[in-house]
Formats: C-alpha cells, structure tokens, sequence
C-alpha cells in the first residue's frame, strides 16, 4: 500500500504541477500581471480534486478491463464472504429517521425484513427504527407501523422502536444513543437511513465479510440509485452509475484500509466505534462549530486511528438510496454537506490521524472550495482589462484551447471510463438496455450535468459567502416524494444564479464582444437554471422517461427482487399491464 500511495501522489502532484505550469503559460504572452496571478492561483485551488478524480478513474478503468474480479483485487477479504459460512455473529440493523413519511420507511423495512428471516439465524439479527422525529403526528405514525411490523414479521427478527424528541448531535448523535443503550449486546451494526434500501443477502454478505476479517471496521457498500421516475434523479443517479465504479475502484486501489465511510448503507464494528469513535463537539459560537454535520468521514478516520479498516466493496448489488428528486432538494442536501466538510478545518490537527485520513479531509475541503476557485476564475477574467492595464489577449491562442480539453477531459473521465468499460463488455451493453439506448442516455447526461455544474458552483460560492458571515443551513428533513417545482419557488431559491448568468452575459457582450462565446458554456446554463429546474422535476415527463426506458439504468432492465416488491412508480411504469415481467438478477 505505500509503494500504490506513492505512485498515486506523484501522479497527482506532478499532474497538478504540469497543469499549473501550462496556465502559466497560457496566461503570460504579455508577462504575468496581478489578475493573471490570481486566475492561476485560483486554477491551482481546482486541480487536486479534478486530478484524484481523473487518475481514480485511469487506475479503475484499468482493473475493470483486467482478467477476474476488480473488487476482489482491491478488497481481498470479499473472497471470505461465501454463501456456505454460516452467520454467527450479532448484527443490529440501525435505520435512522427523522420527520420521515412513516410509510416509506416501513416499505423499505418489510422488505428486508422478510429476506433477513429467510437468510439469518432470527437471535443473529435484531432491527433497530431510531426516530429523532419531533412532530407528535409522525411519531404516533411510526409507533402504529412498528406495530403492523412486528405483526407481520412475528417469525422473524426483533424490532426495537425508539424516539428521541430533541435530538443533539444529529444523526451521529442518534446512532451513539443506540451504541449507550444496546451497543454492547451486538458485534456489528449496519446503518441505513431512511431512503435506504438493502438486500437481505447483502447484510448476510457483509456480515461474513466481518466475520473473516477481524482487523476490519467499516465496510462501504458501493449504494446507487434507485430506480425513479423523477428525470433529475433518473439523469443524475445515471450519470453517478457511470461514474462511481470506476472512481471508486481506482480510490481503493491506493486508499486500501483508509477507505470512505459514507454514513450508510455500511457494516460497522461496534466495540471500536464506541469506543474510538465519538465526535467531539466543536466549541464557539459560529457555523462551524457545534455538532458535526458530516459526521461519516469523521468517523472514519478515527476507526482508521483506531487501528482497524475501512474498506469500500466496489460492487453495485443489493445496496440502494433515493436521490432528491428536484434541483431544489438536491442544492438544499448538497450546501447541508458543504457545511459539514467545511468543519473539517478545525479537524485537520487531531492528533494520530493516517496521513492518508488528513488528506481525505482536506480533498473533502476541496469537493467544495473549488466551486469559489472557479467563479474568482471567471470574475478575474471578465474585469481583467479594467483592473491592469493589458496589452493583449488574456491567454494565449495555441494553449487556451489545449486546456480547455484537458479541463473537461479530467472531469468528465470517471464517467469515459465506466462508458468504455461497458461498451467493451456485452453483459453491461445489455443491463443498460443496449446501445441504442445507452449512449442516447450517455449523451443526455452529459448535457444534464453541464447545465448542473454552474448552477452548483454558484450556490456553492454563494453559502460559502454566508458561512463566512455567519449564516447555517444545518439539518433539514429532505422532500424525496416526485413533485412539481411551481416557478415561484424556483424563481426564490434560483433568482441568484440567474442574476449572476445575466451578469456575466451582459458584461462579456458590452466589454469583450469578441469573446462573447467563451461565457457561453457557464451563462447560458445560470439563465436557464429556472427552467431547467422546473422541467427536470415534471411527474409526467418523468413518467413518460421511464416508461421509455430513457436513462435507465441496470435496476430497471433487470430489477432485483426487492425492488420489485417495493412498488416504485419507475418500475411500475415501464413493467406495466401487458408487458411480461422482466428477469431477474437471481433469475
């Protein structure tokens, strides 16, 4: 694992380095000024996270196209997990909610629960629902799904229903309650939240993985999509689909045993993590301080201190969440998770931490800090011949284009690698419904996140701002039903990037006619964002998308069981009255 860390490093430093001398050199055919350095400072803030995540993406696309299984090379202890060994240990099953639809959360606990009696031992499994609702109307629904539950499910495993009326700490906060209460009566805990749904034959799974590995303390299933009929979440859950593998693979290969904890849809070890893994709380006053918000990562490099691993099980099977289902939901989850990683900095000294964990928390830094980089980027840009006095062109002709083609390149290469691989491979051409449906969706996707990158680096830039002046988002309970964006909402929760796009446009048109086009690609998308908005979160266009198949995704082409005893309108919608029932995985 050194020998694997150092070689990943140099590829990085050494890309960042090349990078930042190209821009250099782009921006200095007149000699480098106050606002050229600037822009290649701010450059320099984007690089390391494009840069991990196109050499994740090279390294896995390269062991998904290398003989055997790429999972088992980069976590050997999968190889342990065999139907045949039997399931000794006592594993608690953590569902947390807070404010959830009481209905949902018991669909996707029925049908787990059905699969852990025929899979587990029924005193190897107990279920725990930890509520941290705080409306009275939800609780008391809870309290009767609980009860219709455990009627149904008599034979099978315990289910303990617990509420916490207030609920300090959030969500880490409700899992410690549990680890207080009944953490020493389980070996392992499988957390899941509310919009999770897991296979029973996949806790089975990680639970022997557990079993055979006793160095090993968190293991993260790879969780995707599940099938929607919303077109935000269907575009966007494809795009991850295509991107996650091979990002994920290649993260592994050189993270190993400092792997990610993503806070759900995972396998924990409790004795460590009690121990080892409670969170502090920040002290002060302002936004970044209090409970943690991003508690995951955390966490995970305090088991890493601890000396156990955390490993990532690259396979997409039997782990599954819900995507918001609107631009607005998902802006409102993504800015909660911007101010958790932005607490990271004041955890960067703990003392004993990996350095591989300090760098997962400062790239965590990074996932966010490069949205500013890149709108200081264009600022800079856009006034550069009103604040210096220019003699010439802003960069020079024969490399500006050259790095605009890397740039993209380097973004968009987890999802060119998973594309390559699943061309090369006619089982994966087949799960995404053939290629005459895949790359139509490839295409889509593309145009999809090209509109959503702006408009994220815009909201980014703008809860930064308001962090630093004090303003929080903290721990909002998520909308995941499909719904209609009526324009008012969007126009209140959007009106700033579409100012910002108007902007942008005028400025170029007025002070730089000639290079009008080249703002093109982040205005047009800000002017848009209304619309877009609106339309990615139309019920009937989303119903129709899915009745066509349109980016749908190998949960759709071959439903797993579960999924299909769930009722999603998704699945409802294409496997209609009249079509035959498709194969199943198992089938």
């Amino acid at each position: 694992m050194r020998a694997r860390r150092t070689f990943f490093a140099a590829l990085v430093c050494a890309t960042v380095v090349a990078l930042g001398a190209f821009m250099a050199y782009a921006l200095g055919g007149d000699g480098l000024d106050a606002v050229d350095t600037v822009i290649l400072a701010a450059f320099v803030i984007t690089l390391p996270w494009s840069a991990v995540g196109f050499w994740n993406a090279a390294i896995g696309l390269l062991l998904m196209l290398r003989p055997g299984d790429p999972a088992r090379h980069v976590m050997p202890a999968l190889a342990h997990g065999a139907r045949s060994t039997p399931v000794g240990a006592r594993t608690a099953i953590l569902v947390c909610t807070r404010n959830e639809d009481p209905h949902r959360v018991a669909r996707n606990l029925d049908v787990l629960m059905a699969g852990l009696t025929a899979c587990m031992p029924r005193d190897r499994v107990s279920v725990y629902l930890l509520s941290d609702t705080n409306r009275d109307e939800i609780g008391h629904e809870e309290e009767r799904v609980v009860e219709a539950l455990r009627a149904r499910h008599a034979e099978g495993p315990r289910l303990v229903y617990r509420r916490r009326t207030e609920n300090p700490g959030f969500k880490a906060g409700n899992i410690r309650d549990f680890c207080e209460r009944w953490g020493r009566d389980h070996d392992f805990a499988v957390v899941l939240d509310a919009d999770s749904v897991m296979s029973a034959e996949t806790v089975a799974h990680l639970v022997r993985v557990m079993q055979a590995d006793p160095t090993l303390g968190i293991a993260q299933t790879l969780v995707v999509g599940l099938p929607s009929a919303s077109p935000f979440a269907r575009v966007f859950q494809f795009g991850m689909r295509l991107g996650m593998r091979s990002y994920t693979l290649g993260s592994a290969w050189w993270q190993g045993d400092c792997g990610p904890y993503w806070g759900h849809n995972a396998i924990i070890r409790l004795a460590p993590f009690i121990e080892h893994c409670h969170l502090p709380r920040l002290p002060g006053t302002g936004p970044l301080s209090g409970w943690i918000l991003s508690h995951d990562q955390v966490e995970a490099v305090l088991m890493r201190r601890a000396g156990f691993a955390v490993r990532v099980i690259p396979v997409e099977d039997g782990s599954w969440e819900e995507n918001p289902p609107t631009l607005l939901e998902f802006i409102r989850r993504d800015l909660r998770w911007c101010q958790g990683n932005m607490q990271y900095w004041r955890l960067l000294g703990l003392p004993g931490l990996r350095p591989v964990s300090r760098f997962q928390l400062v790239l965590a830094i990074l996932m966010f800090i490069g949205s500013p980089a890149w709108m200081l980027m264009i600022a800079a840009m856009a006034l550069r011949d009103r604040l210096v006095d220019a003699t010439g062109p802003a960069f020079r002709p024969e490399a500006g284009g050259w790095l605009l083609a890397i740039i993209l390149t380097m973004v968009f290469a987890p999802k060119i690698a998973s594309v390559v691989a699943t061309i090369l491979d006619a089982r994966a051409r087949r799960e995404f419904g053939g290629l005459a449906r895949f790359l139509p969706a490839v295409a889509l996707e593309t145009v999809f996140s090209t509109v959503l990158a702006p408009i994220m680096a815009v909201a980014h830039t703008v809860f930064l701002g308001g962090l630093a002046l004090g303003r929080a988002i903290g721990w909002t309970t998520a909308v995941r039903d499909d719904h209609q964006v009526p324009l008012g909402a969007a126009t209140r929760r959007l009106w700033v990037p579409t100012l910002a796009g108007a902007v942008m446009l005028s400025w170029f048109a007025y002070t730089m006619p000639g290079l009008v086009h080249l703002c093109l690609p982040v205005a047009v998308p800000l002017l848009a964002c209304v619309p877009f908005a609106m339309l990615t979160a139309s019920p009937a266009l989303g119903r129709w998308m899915a009745r066509a198949g349109v980016a749908a995704t190998p949960d759709e082409t071959t439903p797993a069981p579960e999924l299909l005893r769930l009722g999603l309108p998704a699945l409802e919608a294409r496997w209609h009255a009249g079509e035959p029932t498709p194969a199943t995985r198992q089938a």
